[in-house]
């Protein structure tokens, strides 16, 4: 009778998802200024419930699914939806224009800016297939809806995306 594997050490879950979770948590949506406290939010869901995790997905789509709920928890908040007010408004545009084109920062906000066109659901799914390379199938299972859902929701993504990189001139016209 075979054993389960050792249950990985909170090290070396760090080790090897940290890039992971930051990743991710950028592509649900979380500005940068907030990222490094839901990470560490996560690995303390992840310490928490670790001894919880069953084995029936890997522990990377387990993760993932934290990381949705900490993403969604953290939307919510009534603090995050507030404006804040910067100190000297010009100034900070000054500086953000006088810093100079970073072609990877760029297309990362760009990315950003396309994907905060959509919903949280249709989101989740595009962010978890199209960025994150999981099968259909374990995005189904991460989000908890039925493939057939996930697909439509991919779908509908795609669409939705397409629609939004062209009325912002970002996509030709043809297909």
């Amino acid at each position: 009778m075979s054993s389960a594997p050792p249950r990985p050490s909170m090290r070396e879950i760090f080790d090897a998802h940290a890039a992971y979770i930051w990743r991710t948590l950028r592509h649900l949506g979380i500005p940068e200024s907030d990222i490094e406290d839901l990470c560490q939010e996560v690995f303390v869901t992840v310490h928490r419930k670790l001894d919880d995790f069953a084995g029936r997905s890997t522990l990377r789509t387990w993760i993932y699914g934290i990381c949705l709920r900490v993403a969604s928890d953290h939307r919510r908040k009534a603090h995050v939806r507030r404006e804040r007010a910067a100190e000297d408004p010009a100034r900070d545009v000054a500086e953000q224009r006088d810093r100079g084109p970073d072609q990877r920062h760029e297309q990362r906000a760009l990315v950003e800016t396309l994907l905060s066109c959509l919903d949280d659901d249709k989101r989740a799914v595009f962010v978890l297939y199209e960025l994150e390379g999981f099968s259909m199938k374990e995005v189904a299972e991460i989000v908890g809806c039925p493939l057939q859902t996930a697909y439509s929701r991919l779908h509908a993504a795609r669409d939705r995306l397409l629609v939004e990189a062209k009325s912002s001139g970002l996509a030709g016209s043809g297909t």
